[in-house]
């Protein structure tokens, strides 16, 4: 239950982005905004975004709970698989994107304690001062040597060894919107309105490089059905361009729901996969709560292994969140805990088809640094990308 003043709060929050995202819309061409620009501030306008401007996120009293608020398994799990990279590494760093609560921070660097194979430390890159207060909370509570190895980033590090980890971080870049027309043209989803009454329009496509995108889908069968529509992430290659010139050797591990790209531009898919959550309720309405929802779209991971390669990454492997999970011991885990029981519940949530198992994927990159990996021995699927 949200109090009074929390609620007019948030409600002076949304109506403040509202208003700038007003200003976006009239200095546009046409008073037409791409959608990824909707997003980005919808999401990151400093002061006002969702993921910046200090409401609750994660967690019950949040939006929504993510793999390690389920389960410390998650990342006990994870910190398996970085082991095994810092140990043929000889050491390094961990990096993480967008540690949300520092619940799978708190996780991965007590369970690397654990195994005896610590990082140097522990990197955070985190956009939202907000998060980073409650990051650098929680975290203090560690004990004292591992809480000194925790550091927060203000942009990526140069030269770094290690692991890089990011759990539901695709999910929240910004994307363009697109609809094939009745002639077969690629239409861009815009966003219009005003006094913070938005809503969709259709045009002839003018972001750069989203007409070339769409038709190489279409070059392979996909999305050419007049009505069609979906999304797609433009921002992939640029952020591992970025990623790739700040490794020497590294491991690159990223969790997130979605599917390879015939599965995602599947033909009975034909409204795309954005979705947004709002106090554990999810719905596909954008424009609802402007500042104060979430708003995601499932990851195309065929087109982040694309982006990868491009910038010079390897593919360690894919596969999803169940079989990354056994593979990295998480029955091993369940024997030697001393609850097994209640851990059990919660293993069922992380690796169930219907739950997070199989909707949740896993995918590994490697710059500089050969495998094979125990998360990916189980079951890769890197040949359905």
């Amino acid at each position: 239950m949200h109090a009074p003043e929390e609620t007019r709060h948030a409600q002076r929050i949304s109506t403040a982005l509202s208003a700038r995202i007003d200003a976006e819309i009239a200095a546009s061409a046409d008073a037409l905004l791409p959608f990824d620009r909707f997003m980005e501030l919808a999401l990151y306008a400093p002061g006002l975004g969702y993921y910046v401007a200090g409401a609750p996120k994660f967690g019950p009293g949040g939006d929504f709970i993510t793999a390690p608020e389920y389960s410390p398994l998650f990342g006990q799990c994870l910190a398996a698989q970085c082991a095994e990279a810092l140990a043929r590494l000889g050491g390094g760093d961990v990096l993480e994107f967008g540690a949300g609560s520092g619940a799978l921070a708190a996780q991965v660097i007590t369970q690397l304690a654990a195994l005896d194979q610590l990082p140097e430390r522990y990197l955070i890159l985190e956009p939202s001062p907000d998060l980073q207060a409650a990051q650098r909370e929680r975290l203090a509570t560690l004990p004292a040597p591992l809480a000194a190895r925790c550091h927060w980033l203000e942009r990526l590090p140069e030269g770094f060894n290690g692991v890089v980890i990011g759990n539901e971080v695709l999910d929240a870049m910004p994307v363009h919107r697109f609809a094939i027309g009745a002639a077969g043209e690629v239409l861009e989803v815009f966003v219009t309105g005003e006094d913070g009454q938005f809503r969709e329009a259709q045009a002839a496509a003018r972001s750069p490089g989203l007409v070339e995108a769409v038709e190489a889908l279409q070059a392979a069968g996909l999305a050419r059905a007049p009505g069609y529509g979906s999304e797609i992430n433009l921002r992939l290659g640029p952020w591992f361009a970025a990623l790739d010139g700040a490794l020497e050797r590294a491991l690159v591990l990223l969790a997130d729901y979605g599917y390879p790209r015939p599965l995602y531009y599947h033909p009975e898919r034909d409204m795309g996969t954005l979705m947004c959550h709002h106090r554990h309720r999810a719905h596909d309405d954008p424009y609802r709560h402007p500042g104060l929802q979430d708003i995601t779209a499932h990851v195309d991971f065929s087109a982040v292994a694309e982006a990868a390669t491009r910038a010079g990454f390897g593919l360690a492997g894919f596969t999803t969140q169940a079989h990354f999970l056994i593979g990295c011991g998480i029955d091993t885990l369940l024997a030697a805990a001393p609850d097994p029981l209640d851990l059990a519940q919660q293993a069922k949530q992380l690796l169930l088809p219907d739950a997070m198992g199989e909707r949740f994927k896993v995918i590994g990159l490697t710059r500089g640094l050969d495998g094979p990996w125990r998360g990916f021995g189980e079951r890769d699927l890197g040949d359905r990308l």
